[in-house]
């Protein structure tokens, strides 16, 4: 796969670059809202969670910090993760913002954002959705996420079925 995934993106409202290491107060500042992780499994609001979460981050090589232009404060973040055996795919997933930028125009950019990167030499992205995560599941309809069916794709998450899988062709996206 020739994805650049530690690459540097920039708009009018966000830059989304690389997670560094000395990123980890900023970046679990922007996380420990219980709130964001309701949804989720992982009590990532916890210091000791999100220290896991965020080296786990570190360790894929396709993490990324998403920063607020007009603050200059990390407000979440997402990664690219290359799906094994899969040249023709990639995931982006491990996703999130602060609660202040919910609703708005920053979770459809920032993800806009990384499909249009990855789009320029890979044709698809998936999203995997847990099944719980009612919030992330219509997001991803709203962003035009087709519901996946089968197993092809799940043997990369070590035989967890938990999830839902959306997919994003580039071809559908270019008539967006």
């Amino acid at each position: 796969m020739n994805l650049n995934r530690q690459v540097t993106l920039e708009s009018k409202l966000l830059r989304i670059r690389p997670l560094l290491v000395s990123d980890f107060d900023g970046l679990y500042e922007a996380a420990n809202d219980p709130l964001i992780w309701e949804q989720h499994p992982a009590h990532r609001y916890k210091r000791d969670v999100f220290k896991t979460f965020f080296e786990e981050s570190i360790e894929t090589g396709g993490a990324l910090v998403i920063i607020d232009n007009s603050t200059n404060k990390i407000i979440g973040s997402s990664r690219f993760n290359i799906i094994p055996g899969k040249d023709d795919a990639v995931e982006i997933g491990w996703s999130f913002l602060q609660r202040k930028y919910w609703g708005g125009e920053y979770n459809r950019l920032f993800k806009s954002m990384m499909m249009s990167h990855a789009f320029q030499t890979i044709p698809y992205v998936l999203y995997y959705v847990d099944f719980e995560n009612i919030r992330s599941q219509k997001a991803m309809e709203k962003l035009g996420g087709y519901l996946l069916d089968g197993d092809e794709y799940l043997s990369y998450k070590k035989g967890n079925k938990d999830h839902k899988i959306y997919i994003i062709r580039r071809e559908d996206w270019k008539s967006k």
